[in-house]
């Protein structure tokens, strides 16, 4: 850590300016009490680093959990510290613009009301999501007022509600390990997760735009304040967008740029994002906005002053994706593999002597196997590695191969002894998954975890090294974060996607011999759905022609969510034939599983 350089305080100069004033005590709660945001619980930050963290990582937490209203320039503010991204506002001429309201409705009120303390009772005259997760939007409730336009790009309902159907359960509970939010806080605890502290825990909804963004040149005035779009889909997020506020001279990066090296596939699992799409859209964006804007500000971290230091910010983050990107590739068709590449990679000078590059919340190494893994897929190429055993089975044979599992502790206990807790992790998983009963290899592991994540620099890798540590010693307890939004994301579903949400549940071996058909008539959509479940999978048909059926169903589509939801079944609704379907294919739905084993077999 000597090499870093600790003396260069414009991290904190940016972060500070413009302190209006802060919320206190920086705590918000839902209505019925409970706490869904607490930052005040990250005042032990105010110290100097101890031995139980990464002094880098430190330091960004230091920053992140930073609190308050802030003047980014004249007209424009932002409110930080309140959750795990920024709710920035713009005054127009008849009151203000909010640009990305939190994740929880109670904290993107409590932001609203923050500002208007400071700045005078002014109206929301509009909604603009940057993005299309769920920090972004998911507290539009708490700023809302009825008829005001909401803005996103072309595509923003079915990216924001796509993953939270498809995979959003396992989503869930691995991101419960990134975010850290069960883990305490403090020095030896949960310190941050590099892009924001941690995640609220309030009430999640969403709004669906009533004003798409198209294209980039796009402009639109919004209460008398112009805006100039830039499309960016496929950088951080499917649907994402940059725009300036030329009148302002301010450019808003939406996530494309912040002030740390970002995920190209993020821990708690998504489709790989392309690191080269995003270091051009970078590029563009110095094109078409760098001459105009005297200030840059992001939905996550501070803002940078100055045209230059904003060409020399973006510049660096630009080339920090295409150095990813494209030494990954040079290195693959070397025939090197994803881990092999990712101990190889070796940043350059300048890049690594700039803090905002530094993997927080991305990583490094992480990043290089999500390039690999776009390109080449999970199978590197080795015929060894084509069909291996799951991990439990691979485990009892390493354990057996080595003599029993009293002889690979200590295997792994010699490893600890000459620093290499890497592998001595590696051992000890395999003596955990062959026999989860075995205290001591959990002990042992726990600990060895949380060295690796007290060392780490990643906020994320430290949050997951420090959340498996707890689950060996603890076992597993509830979900604290969800994806699924509540009733506003249910009704964002599309009629396919929520027949989709029950295909992806059919248990397909006990579904074999069953062969069942059912039409959904929907008397507000104007549209028919044939449902039939062959060989385990459950198929639709859209508007299908004449024929026979087991069950016609006719409803709504708020009809559908109230039985998919489990209210009260088919009362109220209109059916035609044979009801004992809908318990024959009830029988074959498989819930998901919310708190499954990660550390653990």
């Amino acid at each position: 850590m000597t090499a870093y350089p600790f003396h260069d305080t414009t991290d904190f100069e940016d972060a500070d300016r413009g302190l209006i004033g802060s919320l206190v005590p920086g705590v918000v709660k839902a209505a019925d009490g409970r706490v869904i945001w607490d930052n005040d619980a990250y005042g032990f930050l105010d110290g100097d680093c101890p031995d139980t963290a990464n002094p880098s990582l430190w330091r960004q937490s230091q920053l992140c959990a930073k609190q308050g209203l802030y003047e980014v320039t004249d007209g424009i503010y932002q409110v930080r510290g309140l959750d795990l991204s920024n709710m920035t506002l713009v005054e127009s001429d008849n009151g203000v613009i909010v640009i990305d309201p939190l994740i929880s409705k109670e904290t993107a009120a409590a932001a609203l009301a923050l500002y208007r303390e400071h700045r005078g009772d002014r109206q929301v005259m509009a909604v603009i999501y940057t993005h299309a997760h769920i920090d972004h939007f998911g507290g539009v409730h708490g700023v809302y007022r009825e008829g005001i336009p909401i803005v996103a790009g072309h595509g923003f309902m079915d990216s924001a509600v796509s993953e939270n159907v498809y995979a959003g359960g396992a989503m869930s509970r691995r991101a419960e390990f990134m975010y850290g939010a069960k883990l305490p806080k403090g020095p030896a605890g949960q310190i941050g997760a590099g892009l924001g502290q941690t995640t609220s825990a309030g009430t999640v909804g969403v709004i669906p735009p009533t004003l798409e963004i198209t294209h980039t040149g796009q402009e639109e005035t919004l209460d008398g304040v112009l805006i100039r779009f830039q499309m960016t889909p496929g950088t951080e997020c499917p649907v994402e967008m940059n725009f300036l506020f030329p009148e302002r001279r301010a450019l808003c990066m939406a996530e494309n740029t912040t002030h740390n090296l970002h995920n190209l596939i993020t821990l708690r699992g998504a489709l790989v994002r392309d690191a080269r799409i995003w270091s051009r859209y970078i590029n563009e964006a110095i094109d078409l906005f760098a001459d105009d804007a005297d200030v840059a500000f992001a939905s996550h971290h501070w803002p940078t002053w100055g045209r230059d230091r904003i060409v020399t910010y973006l510049s660096q983050q630009r080339d920090l994706y295409a150095y990813l990107h494209d030494q990954t590739l040079r290195l693959l068709n070397q025939g090197h593999t994803g881990p092999e590449i990712a101990e190889m990679m070796e940043m350059p000078p300048a890049l690594e002597a700039a803090w905002h590059t530094h993997g927080y919340y991305g990583s490094v190494s992480h990043n290089v196997k999500a390039i690999y893994q776009r390109y080449l897929g999970w199978f590197d190429g080795n015929p060894a590695h084509l069909w291996q055993h799951p991990p439990e089975a691979t485990a009892t044979r390493y354990v057996a191969a080595f003599g029993g599992a009293d002889v690979v502790v200590a295997k792994a206990q010699g490893f600890i002894d000459d620093g290499d807790l890497r592998f001595a992790a590696e051992l000890l998983n395999h003596v955990v998954f062959a026999d989860e009963s075995n205290t001591t290899a959990r002990e042992l592991l726990a600990g060895v975890y949380e060295s690796l994540g007290q060392g780490a620099e990643n906020g994320t890798w430290r949050n997951f090294y420090l959340q498996g540590a707890t689950e060996l010693r603890e076992g597993v307890s509830g979900i604290v974060i969800s994806t699924a939004g509540g009733a506003d994301m249910a009704m964002a579903l599309t009629i396919d996607q929520l027949f989709d949400s029950v295909a992806i549940r059919i248990n397909g071996p006990r579904a074999w011999d069953e062969h069942l058909t059912i039409d959904w008539v929907f008397t507000d959509v104007g549209h028919t759905y044939r449902l039939e479940l062959t060989n385990g999978v459950l198929i639709q048909h859209l508007d299908p022609a004449d024929g026979t059926t087991d069950l016609t169903v006719t409803l709504t589509k708020p009809q559908l969510i109230g039985l998919l939801a489990g209210g009260s079944g088919l009362d109220g609704i209109a059916t035609d034939g044979d009801l004992g379907v809908v318990q024959r294919l009830l029988a074959v739905i498989e819930a998901p599983h919310p708190s499954f084993a990660i550390v653990t077999p």
